[in-house]
């Protein structure tokens, strides 16, 4: 009986190590992926400069683009305004490695893809159908405080079009 008594505590004593073991290596890695990710320069909110701007009149373009952290992939959040001025929201989840991820809420676009080149500069694709609609280069000045995307392709009615869009971290 008594033999029995102490092994119990013992049990408990493993099982709690166990599970302390597990919960500080749940912590360490979502500190390791909040460190990756913070360190990320493009990561945050940025919102339109539209006096810095160059935009077509009538044309669409994104006011607000916010990138988070979503698990291990990154959330591209986007609102803005179509070629009628009517409010605009779309969603990208994917990975900044050139892969094409799919997109919620665009008409004019199924997938995108963003590939980093470096801390400060970012390529981007958009497709509709399989059909590389808009190609461009998101550059972040050195201060990190600003970036600029500049694209090209063709929008919604099948006309060429070309833009830059100067954005200011909030």
């Amino acid at each position: 009986m008594q033999c029995s008594l102490a092994s119990q505590p013992f049990l408990t004593l493993e099982a709690t190590l166990k599970t302390r073991a597990t919960v500080l290596t749940l912590v360490m890695l979502f500190v390791g992926l909040s460190i990756c990710f913070a360190q990320n320069p493009n990561m945050g909110t940025w919102k339109l400069n539209d006096a810095k701007s160059k935009i077509p009149a009538g044309a669409s373009k994104n006011t607000m683009v916010k990138y988070e952290a979503a698990g291990d992939n990154i959330k591209a959040t986007v609102d803005g305004v179509d070629g009628q001025g009517k409010p605009t929201h779309n969603v990208w989840t994917g990975k900044f490695d050139g892969k094409d991820y799919p997109v919620t809420g665009d008409p004019t676009s199924d997938t995108r893809s963003i590939k980093q080149i470096d801390d400060h500069h970012l390529e981007l694709t958009v497709k509709k159908g399989g059909k590389v609609t808009i190609t461009g280069t998101i550059v972040l000045a050195p201060d990190g405080k600003s970036r600029t995307l500049t694209a090209s392709g063709m929008d919604s009615m099948g006309m060429k079009m070309e833009s830059v869009s100067v954005y200011d971290k909030q």
